[in-house]
């Protein structure tokens, strides 16, 4: 064993033991059984491991299935481990699902990716609300403080690590988040959540549910947030705090016996500060550091439409414009309509067709500065899909083979093909292997074919001044992944179940930054000399790993849920490149190593203890050193309507380093210990 792995094993053991001796106080009183007086109990300590195998899940086939039998590598946070789970906001969430890298780089902004090529704006992750993806076409990537809904009507967030491009399109490559809202119905009465601490100094939801006739479930809410600032590596304040007020609505009617009809919307406004570089003179094509604040506006307006023909056959339509607005250095304007139709059919007992088809057409106005801007500055692109699935049942109840493909024609490289086939195996009813080979494609963003970003520059000692600039390609193409997956996902024992995948990508036409030749440049004034650099296909590699969760309660009122994930990047450049940082960069801006542990405590009939520790390996790309993570949240339940929660985040160090955003604008801040206490009351 070398000194890297010894000083691995020894980061590890020290990240976790402060976590197991809080873990550990009092757990052997606990863990017998119950008296008849305390029956009432939280959600999660009764469900058995049986049914927490079975949840229902619908984003890795456009259909339910119970999660112990799907074919791909799924993780689903459910409302109560929301709940039990002391974050304030979705990425906070995300940060337990192995697999993924969630590092926060300030304090409105994330990088999150599954599998590797983390960044502000993960391009390989698809991300969606009730099946609408919010995908930017501009940046490839997800505006997350955009998504910051109340969590109390969250369902679920399924996750599944692996290409989903046959289900739901391009840029699906590594992984897709989809987030699920409750039902009105889940939601009626009245709520009132409020909470305060030194970083989330104030926040706070009001929401009421109640029907309309016997056909119609509705809620209406608000939610506002206002967050303080962090530090900034110095030490200084980090400039970096924001608030926002959002408002939404949701309908759920039964308009027929066999017709649903789904309507919700919400409208957000948003206003953040941050340390950014720009440029700020042609003459001088210095980046200079200035405070920047920045206004977001939009919203969206979605409905759903769903059919059911029989016990066998249904379909959906669904149809959403949404619309947004920042005034950063691009000053972007966007709206987008969507239409999306599928159908679900079961032929027989050995045959299960999903199919559908989609249309979107979205339209961008920029209005850019020196630093970045866009080539057309305004444009209009449209998107054709359709795709078509067959479960096959080779050995009903034993034996499935899933295939399937996606057809998707785009503004920038037209057709695209995205297939695949999976395979299921229940070896018991509580066993089951599960292996998938799937094609999918990343397709160009508006930067990558129209931007022109100003890096920087110099003024020699004689000649005008210089700019080094990096130039969109409008002939860039797909990236592309050829993923082989395997995994087993069992019941082991009465309280213990376990989820393993593995996974070999080989990737190819990555994106690179290739020189190009010098030119002169009159405009902006004064004349200068360009140094340009264009994006281009040139890299390829691979990458290999392992995800393992599990899931044991070693006593009645106590749940466990400890995970770990591993990942290898190799990255290569083709003969006719000249880039100098892509490899280094994709390579190293993932932790090779991710570990968790996550408790679930009933210390009393009406308190919880619930406690996460959370490492991540180094960025050696970035020189971001290795971290622990550490939440404590404890809850007492007053009634049944109403609870007190106090919440500590952060606790290993007083502030860390997560990411540095090399590839943003804003500067990175660094991650700070806080504490909040939330009162929730329902009535």
């Amino acid at each position: 064993m070398d000194h890297n792995q010894l000083q691995l094993q020894r980061k590890l053991r020290r990240s976790f033991a402060l976590a197991l001796r809080l873990l550990l106080v009092g757990a052997f009183s606990w863990g017998s059984p119950p008296q008849a007086s305390t029956a009432q109990q939280p959600d999660l300590t009764q469900v058995s491991i049986e049914n927490l195998m079975n949840i229902e899940v619908t984003s890795a086939s456009k259909k339910e299935q119970k999660v112990s039998q799907v074919a791909a590598a799924i993780f689903v946070i459910t409302q109560e481990d929301i709940r039990r789970s002391g974050a304030t906001n979705i990425p906070d969430l995300l940060r337990t699902v192995p697999g993924l890298n969630v590092s926060q780089i300030d304090e409105h902004v994330w990088a999150i990716s599954c599998r590797g090529f983390n960044g502000e704006f993960s391009n390989k992750l698809l991300v969606m609300l009730d099946g609408r993806s919010v995908y930017l076409p501009t940046f490839s990537g997800v505006f997350w403080d955009a998504l910051d809904l109340p969590l109390e009507n969250i369902e679920r967030i399924e996750v599944i690590r692996g290409p989903g491009g046959t289900t739901w399109g391009a840029n699906a490559v590594n992984g897709v988040i989809n987030i699920i809202t409750k039902k009105a119905s889940l939601t009626s009465g009245a709520m009132i959540v409020g909470g305060a601490g030194n970083l989330d100094q104030g926040f706070g939801t009001v929401q009421y549910g109640s029907s309309i006739g016997k056909s119609t479930e509705y809620r209406i809410f608000t939610k506002y947030l206002n967050a303080y600032h962090q530090p900034d590596p110095s030490g200084e304040s980090g400039g970096d705090g924001w608030h926002s007020l959002r408002a939404g609505f949701r309908s759920d009617s039964a308009i027929s016996s066999k017709d649903d009809l789904t309507i919700q919307g919400d409208l957000y406004s948003i206003r953040e500060g941050g340390i950014i570089q720009e440029l700020q003179s042609a003459a001088l094509p210095i980046l200079q550091t200035a405070f920047h604040e920045v206004n977001v506006g939009g919203g969206y307006i979605q409905a759903d439409w769903n059919r059911r023909y029989s016990s066998r056959s249904d379909s959906s339509l669904q149809a959403s414009y949404d619309n947004y607005e920042r005034d950063d250095d691009l000053r972007e304007h966007r709206g987008t309509l969507n239409i999306d139709f599928e159908n679900h059919t079961s032929a027989g007992k050995r045959q299960d067709f999903v199919w559908g088809i989609g249309y979107r057409y979205s339209d961008s106005t920029t209005n850019g500065d020196l630093t970045i801007s866009l080539n057309p500055a305004d444009l209009n692109t449209q998107l054709f899909s359709s795709f078509v699935q067959d479960e096959i049942a080779l050995r009903p109840e034993r034996l499935s083979l899933t295939l399937g493909t996606k057809l998707e024609h785009n503004h920038y490289t037209g057709f695209g093909l995205m297939p695949s086939a999976r395979l299921a195996w229940n070896l018991s009813g509580d066993q089951m292997v599960w292996a998938a080979i799937s094609r999918a494609i990343r397709t160009p963003a508006g930067v990558d074919a129209s931007a022109r970003i100003n890096a920087g520059g110099f003024v020699p000692p004689a000649g005008p001044p210089v700019l080094i600039r990096i130039m969109g390609n409008p002939a860039i193409g797909n990236e592309g992944l050829t993923a082989y997956e395997a995994g087993y996902r069992a019941r082991l024992l009465e309280r213990l179940s376990l989820d393993f995948a593995s996974f070999y990508n080989s990737y190819d036409h990555l994106l690179t930054t290739e020189p190009s030749a010098p030119f002169f440049e009159n405009s902006p004034n004064p004349p200068h000399v360009v140094l340009p650099s264009m994006y281009r296909n040139l890299m390829y590699g691979e990458t290999h790993g392992l995800e393992v969760s599990a899931n044991w309660k070693p006593g009645w009122r106590w749940v466990l849920t400890p995970g770990y994930a591993f990942e290898q990047i190799h990255l290569h450049l083709d003969p006719a490149s000249q880039d100098t940082q892509s490899v280094a960069t994709g390579q190293g801006s993932t932790p090779r190593h991710w570990a968790s542990l996550q408790s679930h405590m009933q210390l009393a009939h009406s308190l919880l203890w619930d406690v996460s520790a959370t490492f991540s390996g180094r960025l050696p790309a970035q020189g971001v050193a290795s971290y622990t993570g550490l939440d404590s949240q404890l809850t007492w339940r007053i009634g049944e309507k109403t609870s007190l929660s106090v919440v500590g985040q952060n606790l290993v160090h007083d502030r860390h380093l997560e990411f540095l955003n090399v590839a943003g604008a804003g500067l990175s801040t660094m991650v700070k210990r806080s504490a909040y206490a939330k009162w929730t009351w329902q009535f």
